[in-house]
């Protein structure tokens, strides 16, 4: 399938690049079955994969690739207009687009970053974070609106994702408005090419502050593997951006969501707060429910796949998606009631929020402590928390990759200190 292969939406389902109702969406396309023809935007024709067991078989083969520098035909051809608003997806250098013995180099360094003990050294600083965060939701009157977005769920991830990194402080509100634009699948061209610019510059301006303030983080690992040259300047770069951008957004979409589903689900909740169900079992479910990450861009095929279960084929250099919203609630995996919001639910820990195979997220560990230390301490302090608007009134963000929420406005209620 190439790039000039589709000229009309039909019988291939358009995606919404705005992100509307993310859903929705996934629903309309389990209906069409395992793995169905979209057109993302720019009418670029892809498959997208709905089902969950397709998904993790296809993305533990080595068939697939991430990298449309080898392996995308209209890529190679120059067929991919510049503008293309997704093009920072395939033009990034890093892990998260490398194959084969590229993407073993290029993850190296983060997978060292992300042994059990540094991510357990994080721990009490995640701890810290939480309660000094708190605290300050704590001078807020029981019965104002506050976004818990602004405050508590973006906060969070961002201070942690700063001390793995040691972000300095004038910089650590920029990084955070500057990765957001890139998940906005809906921009223009000319702003999605500034915001990569601009997130390029900051990225740039921290490795000169790292080289001259070098410490135990991640930042001084990453340029110690480009000045031993494991690493081109372009590739440190795209590393920073992929840890940095993975934890600004994808945790703080999880904690907005863990925040919604226990609101509007009390009797779920109850659950939790009095440990009748584990928090990391609660975890799961807020990931499996809505994966923060909904869909993944992109994979190719490296030669033709044919997937006897499903009957399937995909050729050689055609687009794939994971659509992980779709795979998290597909019945076939998690049952009539794969819908609905369960923390009792025995299959919650198969999900693909973290993705599968050689591409599973190095940093997921650290994300599960992430969200179950703030929820769990999120309803202990503010146990009569509830949403200020009703749930279907919040406003999604305009991206159909990342799926979360604009704002998160909530009533805190009375503090338990």
């Amino acid at each position: 399938m190439t790039v000039n292969a589709v000229s009309t939406g039909c019988p291939y389902y358009r995606l919404d690049p705005t992100g509307n109702n993310i859903q929705k969406e996934a629903a309309a396309l389990r209906e069409r079955g395992p793995a169905t023809r979209v057109l993302l935007p720019g009418d670029i024709p892809a498959w997208a994969v709905t089902s969950q067991d397709l998904a993790f078989r296809l993305s533990r083969t080595d068939d697939l690739s991430k990298d449309a520098r080898q392996h995308w035909p209209a890529y190679i051809a120059g067929e991919i207009p510049v503008g293309w608003p997704l093009r920072v997806w395939t033009d990034v250098v890093n892990a998260l687009t490398a194959h084969g013995s590229d993407h073993k180099r290029l993850r190296r360094p983060l997978t060292e970053a992300f042994r059990p003990r540094r991510v357990r050294a994080l721990v009490p600083h995640v701890e810290n974070i939480t309660e000094q965060l708190l605290d300050d939701l704590g001078m807020i009157g029981p019965d104002e609106v506050v976004d818990l977005k602004e405050a508590f769920t973006w906060q969070l991830p961002l201070l942690v994702t700063n001390q793995l990194f040691h972000v300095p402080d004038h910089l650590r509100d920029t990084f955070r408005d500057a990765c957001s634009d890139l998940f906005a699948t809906s921009l223009p061209p000319e702003e999605m090419n500034a915001a990569r610019l601009r997130i390029n510059t900051l990225i740039t301006e921290l490795i000169g502050h790292k080289r001259a303030h070098p410490g135990d983080d991640l930042s001084t690992d990453l340029i110690a593997a480009r000045d031993a040259g494991e690493l081109t300047d372009q590739e440190l770069i795209d590393s920073f951006l992929l840890v940095i951008g993975a934890g600004h957004e994808t945790t703080v979409n999880a904690l907005g969501h863990g925040v919604v589903s226990l609101s509007a689900h009390p009797d779920q909740l109850a659950l939790a707060v009095s440990d009748r169900v584990p928090w990391e079992r609660v975890v799961e479910e807020i990931l499996r429910h809505q994966s923060p990450v909904a869909t993944v861009v992109a994979r190719f095929a490296v030669r033709t796949i044919h997937d006897e279960l499903t009957g399937l084929t995909f050729e050689e250099g055609d687009v794939i998606v994971m659509n992980y919203a779709a795979a998290g609630r597909d019945p076939v995996a998690h049952g009539d009631t794969a819908d609905a919001f369960d923390v009792t639910r025995s299959t919650s820990h198969r999900h693909l929020a973290f993705g599968a195979g050689a591409h599973m997220c190095v940093g997921a560990a650290l994300a599960r402590i992430e969200a179950r230390t703030a929820l769990r301490e999120l309803f202990d302090r503010f146990p009569q928390l509830r949403l200020a608007v009703a749930p279907m009134d919040l406003k999604p963000l305009p991206s159909f990759i990342s799926n979360g929420y604009q704002s998160l406005p909530v009533h805190l209620g009375p503090s338990t200190r």
